[in-house]
């Protein structure tokens, strides 16, 4: 089987044929852009050799390995799930000065660190903004125990912050 090396010159009479063969592959045009840029790197990297049936089938074969590589990375690559959006109550305001902003930060790092019954209370009540009783209706227990609840949240949050 006779082989010819392939000759750089002669992509570029191929490049219409090859971006066509990309967007039928990737159904974008900028991905397709990128698949013939990728392929085009890989091939020209070093010398190649060609079989008889051609530079355009090497190239569209090339093409198709490339696609197909592309498709396993993007396989192996861990999936990324959408950020929720923040409550815009437990982040700093953007607009606040640095400072502020890292004390905001902290305080809610410090209520983060609290046991849950107490976060769950300050939550409600300081951050929120319910009354007493709303809280207690919220998360089901009696007013009393909001109160309680809210008063050891409190002296915990004084404390750590006096002590950083």
């Amino acid at each position: 089987m006779p082989t010819e090396p392939l000759n750089p010159d002669t992509i570029a009479a191929h490049m219409d044929s090859l971006r066509r063969a990309a967007r039928a592959m990737t159904r974008s045009h900028h991905d397709a852009e990128d698949l013939v840029q990728d392929m085009l790197v890989k091939v020209l990297a070093r010398p190649r050799q060609i079989g008889p049936a051609g530079t355009a089938a090497y190239l569209h074969q090339a093409l198709r390995n490339t696609h197909i590589s592309r498709l396993r990375t993007k396989d192996r690559r861990p999936q990324l799930a959408p950020l929720e959006p923040e409550d815009a109550r437990l982040v700093a305001p953007a607009h606040a000065e640095p400072v502020e902003q890292l004390h905001t930060r902290e305080l809610i790092a410090q209520i983060h660190a609290l046991p849950t019954a107490q976060r769950e209370v300050i939550a409600a009540v300081d951050v929120a903004g319910l009354a007493y009783n709303e809280a207690a209706d919220v998360l089901q227990i009696p007013i009393g125990t909001v109160m309680s609840r809210l008063h050891r949240g409190r002296a915990r949050l004084q404390s750590a912050y006096a002590a950083a």
